[in-house]
């Protein structure tokens, strides 16, 4: 059988089972057992054990529960709450600073869970209904909500980043830290273009809803209680780019930090504790299954001989690299509008990690890329998870009414993704310096 044909067939299978609503996990199980029988025979199952295997003995993926027990133990045990009050006071008197704290605030809350769907469903419950109260446009706050929770995979920690760095075998120390100034250029566009629109059209904010004056002692004391959370940053950052620890090693020292921050704040409880644990274990697990699936898709593809066709097939059409660039990135960002995002990238990666090699893509500028386009995916219409998120909770919000209020900021991440492709040393400048 044609390696074309094989491969066309997988995906297409693989799709369905994506459009059924079955979960992630299972569909590739389905797929890659289905593949390893029709290809390689009983024997193929020795494979795949062995991928499991090997996929859940990888060290760098130890970096994957910590990561998520860490966000759980902030969000679970109510410390976020300090955040979003200090944050309130600290933003100032000026015109829409509902939509300067919520672009702030998930860009704070992305440093310290790197979860979207988590920092969505809480500002989505918390600030959007007391923007609304406040007479703030509801589609430009729901956008500014979905721009902000967007960032979360990006801004370091990020368990996606994990992923991709161990299934691309790139750094994952160089990903996480490549992640920083693009994920700070992302939010600055979103908030200049909401304040710039708040300038041409007064009435998206309240003219009177300044917020009051705070006094130097209040101010004082909203720095303060934010210095844990900037301690933990850097236990879970600053180790990693000072070289004093790899991911795995500062992601422990990130669950030790958000313990004590949750002890100092008096919210540490056996009853958080076993919930936080308990979450971690059975997202951790379902990453682990995906991920020793998507290691034996690309073990399938190269058996089929799809992997050297597909590099023999991109050196024989001749196209320029910015033409291959448009292309890795264009095809997916239309898909990501209709297919699970974390499924379609466990697809990708093994088909685009040989073709870097033959086109000549620094990797980490290029994922670095890949999963801004991804996660774009997350808040375009009409499939994004972001999007479901804040609809879940908002339930008063029309499903219209979010597509709308997402494409703004579409935009401006399609911005940001050119000035990135142009200056590549927006992704590679602090990875340099490690």
């Amino acid at each position: 059988m044609e390696w074309w044909v094989t491969l066309s067939g997988g995906l297409a299978i693989l799709v369905v089972l994506f459009l059924t609503g079955a979960p992630i996990f299972l569909a590739f199980l389905v797929l890659i057992l289905g593949g390893i029988l029709v290809t390689l025979g009983d024997a193929g199952f020795g494979m795949f054990a062995n991928s499991l295997f090997q996929t859940a003995s990888t060290s760098s993926l130890a970096t994957v529960p910590l990561f998520v027990l860490l966000g759980e133990i902030l969000f679970r045990s109510g410390s976020m709450d300090v955040v979003l009050d200090a944050v309130d006071k600290l933003v100032g008197r000026v015109r829409g600073r509902q939509y300067v704290l919520s672009i702030s605030l998930s860009t704070v809350f992305g440093m310290l869970s790197g979860s979207g769907i988590a920092v969505a469903a809480m500002l989505g419950r918390s600030l959007l209904p007391v923007m609304e109260q406040r007479g703030y446009d509801r589609r430009l706050s729901t956008g500014t909500l979905l721009a902000g929770a967007m960032l979360a995979p990006i801004i370091p920690p990020s368990i996606i980043v994990i992923i991709v760095g161990t299934l691309a075998d790139v750094s994952i120390a160089s990903l996480l830290i490549a992640g920083i100034l693009p994920g700070l250029l992302m939010a600055a566009l979103y908030l200049s273009a909401t304040l710039v629109a708040v300038r041409l059209n007064p009435s998206l904010a309240p003219a009177d809803e300044a917020a009051s004056r705070h006094t130097l002692g209040e101010v004082v004391r909203a720095v303060a209680s934010l210095m844990p959370f900037t301690i933990i940053i850097f236990m879970v950052m600053g180790l990693i780019i000072l070289g004093i620890a790899t991911p795995s090693e500062s992601a422990a020292t990130g669950v030790v930090g958000a313990l004590l921050t949750a002890a100092y704040y008096r919210r540490l409880n056996w009853k958080m504790l076993y919930r936080s644990i308990a979450e971690a274990a059975v997202i951790t697990s379902m990453i682990m299954i995906i991920m020793a699936s998507s290691v034996m898709f690309s073990q399938l593809l190269a058996f089929t001989g799809a992997t050297g066709a597909l590099m023999e097939t991109t050196t024989t059409l001749g196209l320029p690299p910015w033409a291959m660039l448009l292309l890795m990135l264009g095809l997916p960002f239309i898909l990501y509008m209709f297919i699970d995002q974390l499924g379609l990238m466990l697809i990708i990666i093994p088909i685009y990690d040989p073709l870097l090699k033959v086109l000549g893509f620094d990797p980490v500028w290029f994922w670095m890329l890949f999963l801004i386009n991804m996660t774009l995916g997350a808040i375009t219409p009409p499939f994004g998870y972001i999007i479901f998120a804040i609809k879940g909770a908002a339930q008063h919000l029309s499903m219209n009414e979010i597509f709308s209020a997402s494409w703004l900021f579409v935009g401006l991440t399609l911005v940001a993704m050119l000035l990135i492709a142009i200056f590549p040393g927006i992704a590679t400048f602090l990875p340099s310096l490690t």
